[in-house]
């Protein structure tokens, strides 16, 4: 017999609760183990229950839905967190996903799409609406498109000289500057590229065309 997957239902709406338990209870794979109204009451229910799914409303009284799957996932690693939202702006998506969910659904498919997401996410794979997929690849090739676009005019100067093999001493005698202004650059120009090394810096330059 194939062992069902239990799942916790979290949302401040008692009639969607019950919309969702008449298309999961149905299903011969899927069983409701717990509904909660508030994210405080979701995390609470999550360590009692162990469910292997919980579906979080992303906005929620008390405690919302991405604190309260912060702090599920890390109570109870092995349940997995399908968010669900009206909203299709890829912060609300981006920023629970990041606390840990492994899909969002937007509630305006929940008819079309619930079950195949609660089947995607409960066997560990990711899952998106189809109308977020679109806001969060337009969102990926704004941040990726042009990187170098993050840096100063000046961060870019230094960013070439360091890839010519300049050192900090060389460069601040270049640009009239002081050595403590040209390793401040350095720092600013690794955080803002998300980069680690002078390796990666000369690599990203390389790719980048400001050196051959």
């Amino acid at each position: 017999m194939t062992k069902k997957i239990r799942i916790l239902l979290a949302d401040d709406h008692s009639v969607v609760r019950q919309g969702f338990r008449l298309l999961l209870d149905r299903e011969t794979d899927m069983e409701i183990v717990g509904e909660a109204s508030n994210g405080r009451e979701a995390v609470a229910l999550a360590e009692k229950l162990l469910p292997d799914l919980v579906v979080m409303d992303v906005s929620m009284p008390e405690l919302n839905g991405i604190e309260a799957t912060r702090r599920i996932a890390a109570a109870v690693p092995h349940a997995r967190v399908l968010a669900l939202s009206m909203h299709k702006d890829s912060v609300y998506v981006r920023e629970i996903l990041k606390a840990g969910a492994r899909g969002y659904l937007l509630k305006d498919s929940i008819d079309r799409d619930l079950l195949t997401a609660v089947r995607a996410v409960a066997k560990g794979d990711g899952y998106l609406s189809p109308g977020v997929s679109d806001a969060v690849l337009n969102e990926y090739r704004r941040q990726v498109a042009n990187p170098i676009d993050l840096l100063s005019s000046r961060e870019r100067e230094v960013l070439q000289m360091i890839a010519e093999g300049k050192t900090n001493k060389e460069i601040a005698g270049i640009l009239n500057l002081s050595v403590y202004t040209v390793e401040a650059h350095r720092g600013n120009i690794m955080e803002k590229l998300n980069l680690h090394s002078i390796n990666d810096l000369v690599r990203f330059a390389v790719r980048n065309g400001l050196v051959d």
